[in-house]
């Protein structure tokens, strides 16, 4: 694995656009000290200030124009390509940051009084680290007006490419929620963050999980699933049927896991309502859940007189709304146990998806995803305006069946050669080719 790395930063924004390029990060071979990566490919480690909200030393952008640039980037971690659109972005010095350095103040969508609030930006995630190079476009937050791609070649020659949306993938996502909510009624549309003083042009769409920074509510959204799951897995319930599916369990537990999209297509029917989908709705049936690691498939199930679910042993409440959409609280709060944490990704992804009540095996296959109401409108819509439908739209959006199709959106190798990452969305393209 190489020290270093040469990134291209293409310019493939509007005729006449300016892009200002950041690239930051925690510099693996400088004691993981905060570290900005300059257009002459110097380093720039901003000293710990005496004081918070200070300015950063050094001019740290990358001024692209109408050209590309090259630079090259040490070993860093938690590392993040930032760009924007003909206004440079702010970072400010706090005390105490990691290796003896400063704190970092990044650009935040969410606090109305941070100087970038009003500026047209977005970023990418990468880390190079001694094992490989982990690449991905990220809307697990917000959507940016500004598309970006990203490809990776590596030494043998093969290319991974992700294209991320066309230079109207805003627009067409704010098509998207405005059409869902006129069918649902929930504030999808009120997630679209107009420019102030902008004469209605769209600066972004922030993600479900961010609504209150939109002043909406999701509250009870997904709460009709979370009852439709637990009378699935509920153990003893009465008037309940199995309808066999005590030997489709055996069978999975036989490995015979090939009938899963037919079990599927048995509940998939998009112009159901949920009612519908609701009525006769199976119950005493068993979950299973590949962790993907040693400890294989665990079994799940309410167990008769309790309200909780049992995976492997593991206990889980049932969600709220806001558990589901920001997978990091109430059950999904990760801990000290290596099994629990394995079922976490795994079991969030499906709420999220909206697959837990009608697919007893999992992770499952993406046609099993947003296919029953209520579900994750802005994940789907997400995924539908990337070309190769392709990028995190939630935390745990990498959750993918062994062999499965990534939805995630990254680009990964031991031995990267080049790494290119193209700004704007025009000429975007699908497929695993070189620009």
């Amino acid at each position: 694995m190489p020290n270093s790395l040469k990134v291209s930063l293409v310019n493939n924004a509007p005729p006449g656009t300016t892009v200002y390029a950041y690239i930051t990060g925690l510099a693996i071979q400088h004691s993981s000290r905060r570290v900005f990566v300059k257009q002459d490919s110097s380093l720039y480690f901003p000293s710990n200030p005496s004081q918070i909200l200070q300015p950063l030393e050094e001019d740290c952008a990358i001024v692209l124009g109408s050209q590309s640039s090259v630079v090259t980037i040490p070993q860093i971690a938690g590392g993040r390509i930032w760009y924007s659109y003909d206004t440079p972005l702010t970072f400010l010095r706090n005390q105490g940051g990691p290796g003896g350095g400063a704190a970092l103040v990044e650009p935040s969508v969410l606090n109305p009084t941070d100087p970038n609030n009003q500026v047209n930006f977005g970023f990418c995630e990468f880390t190079l680290d001694p094992a490989q190079l982990f690449a991905n476009i990220s809307y697990v937050d917000f959507v940016s007006g500004i598309p970006a791609g990203l490809t990776l070649k590596e030494r043998g020659g093969k290319v991974q490419h992700v294209s991320g949306m066309a230079e109207d993938g805003l627009e067409r996502v704010c098509q998207g929620l405005r059409e869902q909510t006129k069918k649902d009624g929930w504030p999808w549309e009120r997630l679209i963050v107009m420019k102030k003083g902008g004469g209605g042009q769209v600066l972004r769409v922030l993600s479900p999980t961010h609504a209150g920074a939109a002043g909406v509510k999701f509250d009870g959204f997904f709460e009709p699933l979370v009852e439709r799951a637990w009378r699935k897995y509920a153990q003893g319930v009465e008037g309940g049927h199995t309808n066999g599916h005590k030997e489709e369990v055996k069978a999975e537990k036989d490995g015979k896991r090939n009938r899963l999209s037919a079990l599927f297509m048995g509940f998939k029917n998009k112009g159901q309502s949920q009612s519908q989908q609701s009525h006769g709705a199976e119950t005493g049936c068993e979950m299973h859940v590949d962790t993907q690691t040693p400890m294989g498939v665990l079994s799940g199930c309410i167990p008769k007189g309790k309200n909780e679910l049992i995976i492997g042993g593991e206990a889980f409440s049932k969600p709220t709304t806001a558990d589901i959409l920001g997978c990091n609280s109430g059950p999904f709060t990760t801990g000290p146990s290596p099994k629990r944490n394995a079922i976490i990704p795994r079991l969030a992804a499906a709420f999220q998806r909206s697959c837990i009540a009608d697919i007893m095996e999992h992770p499952s296959p993406p046609e099993t995803f947003y296919c029953c109401e209520p579900t994750n409108h802005y994940c789907r819509i997400v995924h539908e305006c990337n070309l190769d439908g392709k990028g995190y739209a939630f935390a745990y959006d990498d959750v993918q069946p062994d062999g499965g199709a990534d939805q995630s959106g990254k680009v990964n190798a031991g031995d990267p050669e080049e790494f290119i990452v193209l700004i704007g969305g025009r000429g975007a393209y699908a497929g695993d080719r070189m620009p």
